[in-house]
């Protein structure tokens, strides 16, 4: 197959781009939880007309929010150093990647994926600029034998109305408006670093699915079967959960309205009273029914959280379908392995997405990194679990005594950043200087004292 042109490309990669707007449009209607009605025959929805208005359980957002804050970048770190780079970190923050970040991950998990762009920054050359992009503007084509991005699109619509268009490429990258019916080329910078500058950040990527599976897709039709029930119980509520009279004797002209108009079907029905002209007997007579209950709904609507909660990988407590909170931490934590395991899969693949883009960063601000292999850069998560301030606290004081983990890294495990270690470390040398003994005393008292308290929390 002959290689495209780069008007080629911009119109293959737009067509592409295209195509997939509308899933995108069902995903982000489904997270927002505006999505149409499920199950109910269009002659019903017609008849109840604006008096029925959709009950959305957004059990999607639960599921999508879940996975989004247990994924929190920290730092980068390069190959034999002890703690994340300043540097690498100076470039994320300048960027305010520390907020932007969490929507590149919410827009990935809601939308299949989302976009990173690096570029040069003209005004702070050791601050490349970071942008995080939306999967409705921005799509890559890969290479079939490596599987690297050879050319990346972003397509959009100024304020003019105009549509415009960059195509990245490894050498050049080219700028283009619509006009006339075809791309016409701007402007073009070649820069020559033999990589792309868009890098996409996937959710659930497969062999032949590189573009990723919403995190929605399994429980989109449990959503609308919970949201029609939900729906359904409240069209009940209205019809049978309150008493009900029928009225013997009355004819159908009885049915009007303050001002004498004769009242529609579904506002005779939709009332408290039923009626029917025929008697009961010789006079007019009124029969009371019970009003019903709606268990019914609320043990299917039960079943539905419990089948989502397992599609999610979400606890019980999660979705309060097993009526009470786990009886411990320990509880907790076994409740929340699936969820933990699914979680730490995602920083997985998204982390080496973020290495990407901070090789690319590292690159544009030239960073002298010591003939470091930055491949082997690593990105620092947070624990994705959610283990207690206590229990953090004595595994780090166990990995100290015993003299797995210095007391530095005890520290970073207990949750300290590098800046208030580095404090605590500055304070410890100077009471070390004005006084040796009483220092390294408190010191080793702290640790016996943690020990201690272990001891009596065991007995």
């Amino acid at each position: 197959m002959p290689e495209r042109t780069p008007v080629e490309m911009v119109e293959y990669l737009s067509g592409q781009l295209a195509a997939e707007h509308a899933e995108m449009r069902k995903l982000n209607r489904y997270y927002e939880g505006e999505q149409p009605l499920c199950y109910m025959a269009p002659a019903l929805q017609q008849e109840l007309g604006d008096r029925i208005t959709q009950l959305v359980i957004n059990w999607p957002r639960m599921g999508v929010d879940a996975y989004e804050n247990r994924l929190d970048v920290e730092g980068f770190r390069l190959p034999g150093k002890a703690k994340a780079d300043d540097r690498l970190w100076a470039i994320w923050q300048a960027n305010d990647l520390d907020e932007i970040s969490q929507q590149a991950h919410l827009e990935s998990l809601i939308l299949k994926r989302s976009y990173a762009i690096v570029g040069p920054n003209p005004d702070e050359p050791d601050l490349p600029v970071i942008t995080v992009e939306h999967p409705s503007q921005v799509i890559t084509h890969h290479d079939p034998r490596t599987r690297k991005v050879i050319a990346g699109l972003k397509r959009w619509t100024d304020d003019d109305d105009r549509l415009y268009s960059t195509l990245y490429t490894p050498m050049i990258d080219r700028f283009y408006v619509y006009d006339a019916g075809k791309w016409n080329l701007e402007d073009e910078t070649e820069h020559r670093r033999g990589f792309c500058s868009v890098v996409p950040l996937v959710n659930r990527p497969r062999m032949m699915k590189p573009r990723g599976t919403s995190e929605l897709a399994d429980v989109i039709p449990i959503a609308d079967a919970a949201n029609k029930m939900a729906t359904d119980m409240m069209i009940s509520g209205e019809y049978h959960a309150m008493p009900r009279r029928v009225w013997f004797g009355l004819d159908e002209d009885d049915f009007v309205d303050e001002n004498g108009k004769p009242l529609s079907t579904w506002e005779k029905v939709a009332g408290r009273e039923w009626a029917t002209s025929q008697r009961k007997g010789d006079e007019a007579d009124v029969v009371q029914f019970p009003e019903a209950a709606l268990s019914n709904f609320h043990d299917t609507i039960k079943l539905l959280a419990q089948v989502a909660s397992q599609m999610l990988a979400l606890p019980p407590h999660y979705l309060q379908f097993a009526g009470t909170n786990p009886a411990s931490a320990d509880a907790i934590r076994s409740s929340e392995a699936q969820l933990v395991k699914r979680v730490e899969r995602k920083q997985r693949v998204l982390g080496g997405a973020w290495e990407q883009v901070m090789r690319i960063a590292a690159t544009i601000a030239k960073l002298d990194v010591d003939g470091v292999d930055l491949r082997r850069m690593e990105t620092v998560w947070r624990d994705a679990s959610t283990p207690t301030v206590a229990q953090v606290a004595d595994a780090a004081v166990k990995k100290f005594q015993v003299g797995i983990a210095t007391l530095r890294q005890s520290r970073l495990d207990v949750g300290y950043t590098d800046t208030q270690i580095d404090l605590m470390e500055a304070e410890e040398r100077e009471a070390l200087e004005r006084d040796p003994l009483t220092a390294f005393a408190r010191q080793q008292e702290a640790v016996s004292a943690a020990g201690r308290a272990e001891l009596q929390e065991a007995d």
